[in-house]
């Protein structure tokens, strides 16, 4: 099995808030998020939680290959929990979070999960492609964000619009008619999106976080199987190179709207046998 990474701060100035890792027959990948700028009810950060998070799930899924991967979530979230429940507040309605990928081999059959609008990208040796994404926040998005959309990126009005519209999502995460994220609660796992495919029937399974996936779901500049093209002949850091031109060629939002101008990036590409 091969894998190959690539990852890519929004800002180089700002802390990553994505988080990316694979072990023998084991991947993961998380999509830290927060108020930007605003009190988390947390001291570690965004960062912190992604990070502590994904790499608690990979030891997990990897030690317990028996285990459903949601059940191995639930549990990770709940050791993550346990490290900072003394000294944070985890009640605070804007605390940390994550969206949640991951993919396991066990025995003949590729398992994967997904929650929050990170993806799964699957490549069939046919020649076909099936992409898992958790659409749930992108829905609830959608009702919330036209005043957000109208104003330019980056913009006074712009961001006050954002502050509003983030404010009203946070009220609205864990809860049905809402959509589901890993966060302080355990049993946001029950919610994932999972699935298995048998092995012999997949060339490549990949990982990306939203911020790779635009170039695709939000600028519409390549479809999935271009994606896999640019992974196999270039790898993951030209697939976040071209969303990053994209972005370049858009700063204010105007041709895209979209909440944040350029965002972390990460794109983990695996290979099976």
């Amino acid at each position: 099995m091969r894998f190959a990474l690539a990852t890519l701060p929004a800002d180089p100035d700002r802390e990553n808030e994505d988080f990316a890792a694979a072990a023998p027959g084991a991947a993961v990948l998380l999509d830290g998020a927060g108020v930007g700028g605003g009190e988390t009810g947390c001291t570690h950060g965004v960062a912190w939680f992604s990070g502590t998070l994904g790499g608690l799930l990979l030891r997990s899924i990897t030690e317990h290959p028996a285990r459903p991967l949601a059940d191995c979530l639930a549990d990770s979230i709940g050791l993550v929990r346990s490290l900072h429940e003394d000294s944070c507040d985890l009640a605070y309605r804007a605390s940390p979070t994550s969206t949640v990928a991951c993919a396991r081999v066990a025995g003949g059959t590729l398992e994967y999960l997904v929650l929050g609008d990170s993806s799964v990208l699957l490549a069939e040796r046919g020649g076909n492609t099936a992409v898992v994404t958790d659409r749930r926040l992108d829905e609830v998005g959608k009702r919330l964000r036209a005043p957000v959309d109208a104003l330019p990126t980056g913009s006074p009005e712009h961001t006050a619009a954002l502050a509003e519209y983030r404010d009203a999502l946070t009220g609205l995460r864990n809860r049905p008619g809402g959509f589901w994220i890993a966060g302080p609660d355990p049993r946001a796992a029950e919610h994932a999106l999972t699935g298995t495919m048998p092995l012999n029937s997949l060339v490549s399974v990949t990982l990306l976080s939203d911020g790779a996936t635009r170039l695709v779901d939000r600028f519409e500049l390549a479809d999935w199987q271009e994606v896999l093209t640019v992974l196999g002949s270039s790898g993951p850091d030209e697939l976040i190179c071209r969303v990053r031109e994209a972005e370049a060629g858009d700063p204010n939002g105007r041709r895209w709207p979209r909440g944040k101008a350029r965002d972390d990036a990460t794109v983990l590409h695996w290979v099976l046998p």
